[in-house]
């Protein structure tokens, strides 16, 4: 009997799993492309129909909240926390990665005496970990400040692993870090930004900034619902923020994905020159930020902030992730901080979330109020087709009211303390109808007053029911 084995017949054993390793290879290479495009589809990103909002699962999504902290992932009941923000119509919050308040934990391994900058804290990136599986399984958008600029100044600097005096990795001498900074963060008096190739190229260090940054994208880009940051208030150069973008891009593109990023200046006044890094440069930055107007008050507030929506080109969601104001705080009072809110999503902003308490109203009930009230009138109409049009409003004090509109369709209007304005419907479709409907909301209770039928008219007076925050809907069917 002759053997099977013959060189002819090992040939074509070779052959055929050559064949089925080649044909399992080009399926797997098919599912994970098929997988990746369906993860691009559904990510955060800006919304087609109309780039200055989101779009999430390929929806258009309206972002926000507010929050008891900043870097979130660090309190004890996180779950809790984001299910109740969840509740009240809330899908935003903020993630600044720092480690300064009691309870908190670093992002490394402490070694004897000293951090190791090459070994990671477990806890650190669990609680992170947790954070970011529980905000992507409540469509809770999270948006990351990468540096977290006040952990490397002053008390927080002095206790910092990447303080040359507390880590085995470098030294002083050989970074030229200082190891103590007293100065306020405007100052820019730490070096630690100013590490890149375009300032001071500071690679003992630059190595261990990209470590960290590294490990946060391993924890983030397998999901879809982050947004990047890269500072909270910065002063310094603007070639560390675009340092930090573009190496977030680069890494993304390699792991096959998208991501969206920004930065955070530190001036109150948007037309600061700081500001322009981001207004002007979209290859760079994908959205902006312009938290910091929200120190502006009343009708300058607003002014300000609509100068630059109407500027900016290209037109990219514009966000605002801290809301300041609360009374006994010092950025404004509590009311301060609800008109902010209600003027930024009247404004046509994409996002709005007020900052924690000291600074802001965070998560209370006078927060939560808001919140629900802001999700129960955008809900009843499509405010991803209006604009901001205060020209609609006539006989109006400044600061008095404020409005969105679809003009011939849908409007909106805002009563910060009560007020009587007119409103111009002169471009309202011409329907058989002969009425429109107007329903008055009470933003503290977060109840609906009955709707009424009115006749048709090219202008309407609105009278805002007490001096308190008021909402109004006016729609032609």
């Amino acid at each position: 009997m002759k053997s099977l084995w013959r060189p002819n017949f090992v040939n074509k054993i070779v052959l055929a799993l050559l064949i089925l390793v080649s044909v399992c290879s080009v399926v797997a290479q098919d599912t994970k492309d098929q997988k990746g495009e369906e993860m691009d589809k559904n990510r955060i990103q800006i919304y087609k129909e109309n780039p200055r909002y989101w779009q999430y699962k390929g929806k258009p999504i309206l972002l926000i909240g507010g929050s008891v902290e900043d870097n979130l992932f660090q309190i004890p009941n996180l779950r809790e926390h984001l299910e109740l923000m969840k509740s009240v119509g809330g899908n935003y919050v903020r993630s600044t990665m720092s480690w300064v308040d009691e309870g908190d934990v670093p992002p490394h391994k402490k070694v004897g005496d000293k951090y190791d900058l090459n070994q990671w804290n477990e806890e650190f990136w669990t609680r992170f970990r947790n954070f970011i599986r529980w905000t992507h399984e409540m469509d809770i958008i999270v948006q990351i400040e990468v540096w977290a600029t006040f952990n490397y100044y002053r008390e927080p600097w002095a206790a910092n692993p990447f303080n040359p005096k507390n880590n085995s990795n470098y030294t002083a001498e050989e970074t030229g870090l200082p190891t103590v900074v007293k100065d306020h963060p405007v100052a820019t008096g730490n070096n630690f930004f100013w590490s890149v190739p375009k300032e001071r190229n500071q690679q003992n260090v630059l190595k261990y900034q990209e470590m960290f940054v590294d490990k946060l994208l391993d924890e983030t880009l397998p999901y879809g619902h982050i947004l990047y940051c890269m500072d909270n208030e910065t002063a310094v150069t603007a070639a560390w923020g675009e340092y930090w973008a573009t190496y977030i891009q680069k890494k993304a593109k390699e792991a096959g994905r998208a991501v969206e990023t920004t930065e955070m200046w530190d001036p109150w006044d948007l037309s600061d020159k700081k500001h322009k890094a981001t207004f002007d440069h979209p290859e760079t930055y994908s959205f902006c930020d312009i938290s910091q107007n929200n120190h502006q008050k009343r009708q300058r507030h607003w002014d300000n902030a609509q100068k630059i929506r109407r500027k900016l080109a290209p037109i990219r969601p514009i966000n605002n992730i801290k809301i300041y104001g609360a009374d006994g705080g010092r950025f404004g009072s509590t009311r301060d901080g609800l008109e902010r809110f209600w003027r930024n999503i009247f404004g046509g902003f994409a996002s709005a979330r007020f900052h924690r308490p000291d600074s802001g109203v965070g998560l209370s009930e006078i927060a939560q109020a808001h919140l629900k009230s802001m999700r129960m009138i955008t809900d009843e109409m499509d405010i991803f087709t209006c604009e901001p049009n205060n020209d609609l409003l006539s006989n109006r004090e400044e600061n008095e009211a404020y409005t969105i509109a679809n003009p011939g369709k849908e409007y909106a209007v805002y009563f910060p303390k009560g007020g009587s304005v007119d409103l111009n419907l002169s471009d309202a479709e011409k329907t058989d109808a002969n009425t429109v409907s107007v329903r008055w909301l009470n933003i503290h209770n977060s109840k609906w007053n009955e709707k009424e039928e009115i006749p048709f008219s090219d202008t309407i007076t609105l009278t805002a029911p007490t001096e308190a925050h008021w909402g109004v809907l006016i729609q032609r069917r």
